[in-house]
Order: structure tokens, then sequence, then C-alpha cells
């Protein structure tokens, strides 16, 4: 499936949660943190401002990020889980 977000949106796949602790104990998934970490997608073509241009964004396909906690909009389909959220709710990119 082909996302293509609007405006200022970006689609991210978040990165797998942690399947066990440091000490080796095993988690249910009830119990598994979210991870805040992830990969760009796709991007929009960026926040329409009030003359009518675009600002284009900071992030680009490919990019690792760090997102706030609940960051975008889950979105599950058969085969992928992906978040649609705004370029403001990215916090850095990770090198």
């Amino acid at each position: 499936m082909k996302v293509k977000p609007l405006g200022d949106r970006i689609v991210v796949r978040r990165e797998e949660s942690s399947e066990k602790t440091a000490g080796g104990l095993y988690l249910p998934d009830t119990a598994k943190n979210k991870p805040q970490r992830g990969k760009v997608l796709a991007v929009g073509a960026g926040r329409l401002l009030k003359d009518g241009t675009r600002r284009g964004l900071q992030v680009k396909e490919g990019d690792n990020i760090l997102f706030t906690n609940w960051a975008g909009e889950e979105y599950k389909s058969k085969a992928d889980e992906i978040l649609i959220m705004r370029e403001e709710d990215v916090l850095a990119v990770i090198d």
C-alpha cells in the first residue's frame, strides 16, 4: 500500500519494541512501551503559508527520527503498521 501524506504530515514506521528486558525476562504485549523511534517512509509537500507558498519539511524519506510519545495517528493494515504525524511532533533526526 502506498500512502501519500498531505501538507506538513509524514508517514513513519515505528521501530519494534524489545521482546525482553535487560535482565532477560520476556514481556507480554501489554507491558511493552511503544518505541519513540522510527523511520520516515513518506513526506508531504510542506506547510501552506498565509502568502500561498509552501515551507518545505526538515525531514526527508529514509531519516531515522525521535518523536513524542503520543505523536500521530496509528494505522494498521493486514501487512503493515504505520504512524501519520505532523512534522512538529518530530524531536530530532538520528544519524
